[in-house]
C-alpha cells in the first residue's frame, strides 16, 4: 500500500575514493574493450538532496530516459512521502514532498531536481496525498498519472489523475478531470501503469479493496474508456501493476502484502503473463490472478540480507540491452524515519532482471543485492560489466528418520508432543494422513480475548536442515470469508518468536503466508509481519529450508502445487535458538480441518 550489463579504467581506479570491488572488473576481455563499462553501484540508490544529505525514500518509483537527444538524463519519480526527518512543518510533522523528482546520468547516483506537483490539484481535499507516479512520453509530451487518496469528487473515493508538461521536470498541468474516476462502494483506484499496444493506449489501476482493473485510454491519454474496463486481478491480493513486453508476452508485475511494517515488512513482486494486454494473466503454473487461489510467480523477494520488503517496481532496458529493476525496500537495520517506530523508509534500489524459462528473476533469483554490483549501462557505447548466472534452489538431502512421519499408523508417533492439546475428538492418524480441525484460536499473543492454537511440535534438528509437508484443508476454493482458516508449518521458539508458512483464506482468496512473530518489540512497532509464496491447490506442499548465514539463523519458504516444481518465497531472519521446534497448526477459525499427509525432515543437501 502507498502512503500511502571489462574492468573499470585505471583512470576511473585512480580517481574513486571507493575501493571498487573485484565484480565490477569480472568482464574485461573480448570484442568490447573499445566500449567503457558502467561503474559499479552499491544499493541504495544516492540519492542526492540540495544540502547534500540523502532523501530517506523513493517509493513506488517510475523510471524513464529524456526524449529529447541533447538531454543525456534519466529522470526518476517517486510517491509523495518525507525526504528527510529533520525537515519539519509548523506542527512538527514531516513535511511531505508532492511526487519528487530525481535526475541521472548513470541511474544510481540522483540529484533531486523539484516536487513535481507541489501543490494538490483542486479536486484533492487537503487529507488526501498523491502516490505512485507512472510517467510517460506521447505524442510529444510527458504525462504523468498519479493516484489521488482522496478527491471531493461525486462519491469522494480515490481516483486517478493525470498532469501533462512539455519537459520531464515540469512545468506539470493537471488535467481538469481525473483520468480515472473513483469507484462506487469506494474501491482504490491507486499505482496508475500505463503502456501503448499495437497503436491503443491502456491505463491499469487498482489494489487491494477492489482489485486490479484495466481500460483503453484515449489516443492523447487524458482520458479512459469506462466501458471497456476489465478486471485483471483478484482484490486482496496485487498492487503496484508494472506491465512489461517480453518474448512475445506481455507481462504482468504486481507487489503483495503490507509495503510499509517496519522490519517485518515482506512485500514481494510476482509475475503473470498473457499473449493479450488485457489478459487473463497466468502464473508459471497456470494459475490465474483472477482466480480465487490466486496465482502468482516470485519474481523478486527478500534474501536474508538487510533489505525487506522489496516490492513496487518499475523496470527499464539499459543501452547494453540488460534490463534492469529500480524498486523500493526497507532496511531492517534501520526501518524508521528517526524518532518514529511506524514511520517506515523505503529507499530506492535498483537490480538486474535476468529471464529464466521465459520467467522474469532478479539478480539470477538472488534478490536484493547488498555488496558492490556491476552497474547499468546508462549511456550510449557503455557496456554493462553484468553477466547473469543462476543461482539454484536449496534441496532437501538425507531425511532424519526419527524426525519424519507418514502418519501410517492409527495415533500420533512418540516423536511428537502438544502444545495445548486439543480434546482427542478434534485430531485423527488414519489411512496415512492427520486430520485435524481448525480452532477457533491464533498464535498471536497480543490477539486480545483470542484463546491461543494448538501446535504439534518436534525437536528441531541442529545445524541446517528441511522441513517439508503436504497439506489440503477443507475450506472452498472460492468464496468468503473464512477468515484467516489455515494449516501449516510453524518452527516455534514460542508464541511470541515463530515463523509459520501456511494455506490460508484471505477473505475471497486463498494463498500461502509466511508470517513472521518477533517479540519483544519497540513500543508502537509491529510484532508480526507477512509474506505469500505460490498459488494454493487441492493439496499444497509446504517447505521452509533453515540456514545459519553470517551467524544468522534464516528461514526461506517455499511452496508447490504439484511437489515437483517449487515457488521461492520470502527469507525471515529471526533467532528462534537451538530450541526451537518444528510443528504444525490447524487454526484461525472453526468449522473446517486440515489434513497432513507427511512431515519430512532433511539435511540440507
Amino acid at each position: 500500500m502507498k502512503r500511502s550489463s571489462a574492468a573499470i579504467s585505471v583512470a576511473l581506479l585512480a580517481i574513486s575514493s571507493l575501493a571498487v570491488p573485484a565484480v565490477a572488473q569480472a568482464h574485461g576481455t573480448g570484442d568490447h574493450t573499445s566500449h567503457p563499462v558502467a561503474p559499479a553501484y552499491k544499493n541504495p540508490l544516492d540519492l542526492k538532496l540540495p544540502d547534500g544529505t540523502q532523501a530517506a525514500s523513493c517509493a513506488d518509483p517510475s523510471v524513464l530516459r529524456a526524449h529529447d537527444p541533447a538531454d543525456n538524463h534519466w529522470y526518476l519519480y517517486c510517491t509523495s512521502d518525507a525526504l528527510t526527518a529533520n525537515e519539519l512543518d509548523s506542527s512538527g510533522n514531516p513535511v511531505i514532498h508532492n511526487l519528487p523528482t530525481f535526475r541521472s546520468t548513470d541511474l544510481t547516483h540522483w540529484s533531486y531536481v523539484n516536487d513535481a506537483l507541489p501543490t494538490r490539484p483542486s479536486w484533492v481535499p487537503a487529507s488526501g496525498n498523491l502516490w505512485a507516479p507512472d510517467v510517460v512520453y506521447l505524442n510529444g509530451h510527458y504525462l504523468m498519472y498519479f493516484a489521488a487518496s482522496e478527491t471531493t469528487l461525486a462519491g469522494g473515493g480515490s481516483a486517478v489523475g493525470v498532469a501533462t508538461s512539455d519537459g520531464p521536470t515540469g512545468p506539470w498541468t493537471v488535467a481538469a478531470d481525473p483520468v480515472v474516476e473513483p469507484a462506487p462502494g469506494g474501491q482504490w483506484r491507486f499505482d496508475p501503469e500505463v503502456i501503448t499496444a499495437d497503436g491503443q493506449n491502456y491505463i491499469y489501476f487498482g489494489s487491494y479493496f477492489g482489485g486490479v482493473f484495466a481500460r483503453q485510454l484515449s489516443a492523447d491519454g487524458v482520458s479512459s474508456v469506462a466501458s471497456t474496463e476489465q478486471r485483471i486481478a483478484i482484490d486482496n491480493r496485487y498492487e503496484g501493476t508494472y506491465i512489461v513486453r517480453h518474448g512475445g508476452w506481455w507481462y504482468f508485475l504486481g507487489s503483495a502484502t503490507n509495503c510499509c511494517n517496519g522490519a517485518l515488512t515482506g512485500y514481494s513482486v510476482f509475475a503473470a503473463r498473457s499473449k493479450s494486454p488485457m489478459g487473463p494473466f497466468l502464473d508459471r503454473d497456470g494459475v490465474s490472478i483472477l482466480a480465487g487461489r490466486v496465482g502468482g510467480t516470485p519474481v523478486l523477494t527478500q534474501n536474508g540480507n538487510r533489505w525487506v520488503g522489496a516490492g513496487h517496481n518499475t523496470m527499464l532496458t539499459d543501452f547494453a540491452g540488460q534490463d534492469w529493476m529500480i524498486y523500493h525496500a526497507v532496511d531492517r537495520t534501520d526501518p524508521y524515519y528517526a524518532g518514529t517506530t511506524t514511520y517506515t523508509k523505503r529507499p530506492a534500489l535498483i537490480d538486474p532482471v535476468d529471464w529464466r524459462g521465459g520467467w522474469p528473476v532478479v539478480r539470477g533469483d538472488r534478490g536484493p543485492s547488498d555488496k558492490w554490483m556491476p552497474g547499468p549501462a546508462a549511456q550510449p557505447g557503455q557496456r554493462t560489466a553484468y553477466r547473469p548466472s543462476f543461482v539454484r534452489d536449496p534441496k532437501p538431502g538425507f531425511a532424519y528418520p526419527a524426525l519424519s512421519d507418514s502418519f501410517s499408523g492409527t495415533t500420533l508417533s512418540p516423536q511428537w508432543t502438544w502444545i495445548r492439546e486439543p480434546a482427542a475428538s478434534e485430531f485423527s492418524v488414519a489411512n496415512g494422513r492427520l486430520t485435524w480441525q481448525t480452532q477457533a484460536a491464533d498464535l498471536h499473543p497480543e490477539s486480545v480475548g483470542s484463546p491461543l492454537a494448538s501446535v504439534l511440535a518436534e525437536k528441531a534438528p541442529s545445524g541446517d536442515y528441511v522441513v517439508e509437508t503436504r497439506v489440503s484443508t477443507t475450506v472452498p476454493a472460492e468464496g468468503c470469508c473464512q477468515n484467516y482458516v489455515q494449516g501449516g508449518l510453524v518452527i516455534y521458539k514460542d508464541d511470541g518468536n515463530y515463523v509459520k508458512l501456511a494455506s490460508v483464506s484471505i477473505w475471497n482468496t486463498r494463498q500461502t503466508e509466511f508470517g513472521n512473530e518477533v517479540t519483544p518489540v519497540p513500543a508502537d512497532a509491529p510484532h508480526y509481519g507477512n509474506g505469500v509464496v505460490g498459488p494454493v491447490g487441492d493439496s499444497t506442499w509446504l517447505r521452509i529450508v533453515h540456514r545459519v548465514e553470517g551467524g544468522q539463523q534464516q528461514y526461506t519458504a517455499f511452496t508447490s502445487i504439484d511437489g515437483r516444481h517449487w515457488d521461492k518465497g520470502d527469507t525471515w531472519t529471526h533467532p528462534l535458538g537451538s530450541d526451537s521446534r518444528i510443528g504444525l497448526v490447524s487454526m484461525g477459525g472453526a468449522g473446517f480441518s486440515s489434513s497432513f499427509d507427511y512431515v519430512k525432515v532433511s539435511r540440507l543437501r
